[in-house]
């Protein structure tokens, strides 16, 4: 299910002349019994509602008052949203003789054309209160409380996003909270302006409309509204169109060689994620997400993640979070995504949330012939970005969810080749020509499709990772191996830290053997991810004038100059 709940109006939607007739009333019952949730969410008093509505405890939140009472029918608890009415503006209406007049808890009403001696009065008494408009119905409440203010105080209470909403109204004060949920719907009744808003116009009004959007929800919710409200945006087309990516549609796959750009796309897919209120959670072997700007980090180089600690975070609809893993070993790693991925899949099954999920090393953490994967993973994986160096490494199971590959770098085409063969399938017969540098090839899986995208770079580049490449555990294929000219030594260098202390101990052979052969600069540019700290060993690297004593110091004044420092003052 992606729509996990109806947030409806109760006049003109729900009910005519305040009335809900049985079949709409069975229908409701019916979406309840799918494991949905229901909000009513009305212009009206919570006691006029009760007298008038005998059903409305089928509802898990009514939000009355225009969104200024949210009230638990189970519970029987009733929130305030805003102050009440001032007694000094209630007596100025009344001295006014303006009729006919309603006071709730934090609602005035009356209606039209009264709205003129009211806006007069408000202007007069300097009130920060606004107006709003029901089909003749005029509402006054305190500013920016709203239909909308009301809903997202009941979701955050049912830990619900707005993107897993179906809304559906017919009036003006429903604009606000249609706008803010995944799918807006007007019934065949509404105001031609709520129709045009609307993603979705019912062939009928009121009761005879929600059922059939019911019957809708039901049978295929994801195909009720336009892909695009869901779709994330990576980058555009030669054209300028927009290319995007859509969590209903399966996985993505962000795969190439190190050190050319994956982390870097994720974190621009992070921000567009950020920027639309769609919850992501990164699950980062590495840290190389550790410093997102947008998001919450558990665990770290000395400290494992606490699952409890960040199961609390992700129940919390607007906490993004990144699961560091560092401090636990490397083939630990994967049994602990392994025993948290059933409770993100809980977690989807009954909030829609994390809405995106970004693998990264997903070689790794969901390898082949991993025993027991199946039993972890859902049948078919959607809303997930598996970022990797490995394509073929992964499990199948996971590479069918897989619909879109984004490949980076010079070997792209191989990369979709090599993706190809690995889910039993032929790879494109060509690819069209491509800049490496500037666009990455995404590969649609459904139609064969090899499109050259210009993605979208993050906005704030993330920082410099020093505290981990100082002192961190890279992973086996990601260390510096001091191995010298004849494969006598297996010396690894797990961090920067460890690197310097090598290169201080080994010989002058075995030192000049890797510094010869360009080892350092490619490791600082492949594995470290740092071009300038590579360029600079290349040239210490080129300079035969250098002896091993002044190679091996210029390189750690190098690095030291980059890492070391930052650490160091980080501690004080």
């Amino acid at each position: 299910m992606y729509f996990l709940a109806l947030a409806a109006d109760f006049d003109g939607t729900i009910a005519r002349n305040g009335f809900v007739d049985d079949a709409t009333s069975e229908a409701l019952k019916s979406l309840k019994e799918s494991g949905r949730r229901l909000i009513l969410v009305t212009g009206r008093q919570l006691g006029e509602l009760a007298d008038t509505f005998l059903g409305y405890g089928v509802f898990d939140r009514i939000v009355a008052e225009n969104g200024a009472v949210v009230h638990d029918p189970t519970a029987k608890q009733t929130t305030l949203v805003c102050q009440s009415p001032l007694p000094g503006f209630v007596a100025a209406l009344k001295a006014r003789h303006i009729e006919p007049l309603s006071i709730g808890d934090c609602i005035v009403a009356t209606w039209e054309p009264n709205e003129k001696a009211v806006l007069e009065i408000i202007r007069e008494q300097g009130l920060g209160l606004q107006i709003s408009f029901n089909k003749g119905a005029v509402m006054v409440l305190p500013s920016g409380v709203n239909k909308a203010t009301g809903l997202k105080r009941a979701l955050d209470d049912l830990e619900l996003s707005p993107h897993n909403v179906v809304a559906v109204g017919d009036a003006e004060n429903d604009f606000p909270f249609l706008r803010m949920c995944g799918c807006a719907v007007a019934v065949a009744n509404a105001l031609p302006s709520v129709k045009e808003a609307a993603d979705v116009v019912l062939d009928k009004p009121r009761g005879d409309g929600v059922r059939n959007l019911v019957d809708r929800i039901c049978r295929d919710d994801a195909a009720i509204a336009p892909g695009t409200k869901r779709a994330i945006r990576v980058g555009q087309d030669r054209d300028g169109r927009a290319f995007t990516i859509d969590p209903e549609e399966g996985c993505a796959l962000v795969a190439g060689s190190s050190g050319i750009g994956k982390s870097t796309l994720a974190t621009a897919l992070t921000e567009r994620m950020q920027e639309a209120e769609f919850q992501f959670c990164v699950f980062d072997p590495e840290g190389d997400y550790d410093d997102l700007d947008h998001a919450v980090s558990v665990g770290g180089i000395k400290e494992p993640p606490n699952r409890a600690q960040l199961l609390k975070l992700l129940h919390k609809v607007d906490a993004n979070v990144v699961v560091n893993t560092q401090a636990i070993s490397v083939e630990d790693r994967p049994p602990f995504f392994a025993k948290l991925f059933p409770h993100f899949s809980s977690l989807r099954a009954e909030t829609g949330r994390p809405h995106w999920l970004l693998i990264d090393e997903a070689h790794h953490l969901l390898p082949q012939r991993r025993e027991g994967l199946e039993r972890v993973l859902p049948n078919d994986l959607r809303a997930a970005i598996l970022i990797t160096v490995h394509p073929e490494a992964v499990a199948v199971e996971v590479l069918d969810s897989v619909k879109t590959v984004f490949a980076l770098g010079e070997g792209a085409a191989d990369v979709i080749s090599c993706f190809s063969r690995a889910i039993g399938a032929a790879p494109p017969a060509s690819f069209p020509a491509f800049d490496p540098e500037e666009e990455v090839l995404a590969y649609s899986v459904r139609d064969g499709r090899v499109t050259p995208v210009i993605p979208d770079r993050p906005k704030h580049m993330q920082k410099r990772h020093s505290r981990k490449y100082a002192e961190g555990q890279l992973g086996e294929d990601r260390s510096f191996w001091f191995r010298g000219p004849d494969n006598a030594l297996n010396l690894r260098a797990q961090n920067l830290t460890i690197f310097l202390q090598m290169a201080d101990g080994v010989d002058d052979r075995t030192w000049e053997f890797h510094r010869r052969a360009g080892h350092y600069s490619e490791w600082f540019r492949t594995a470290i991810k740092d071009k300038g700290l590579a360029d600079e060993a290349a040239g210490i690297e080129q300079d035969a004038s250098f002896d091993p004593r002044e190679s091996r110091s210029g390189i750690r004044e190098a690095v030291l100059a980059r890492y070391t420092a930052p650490v160091k003052s980080d501690e004080h």
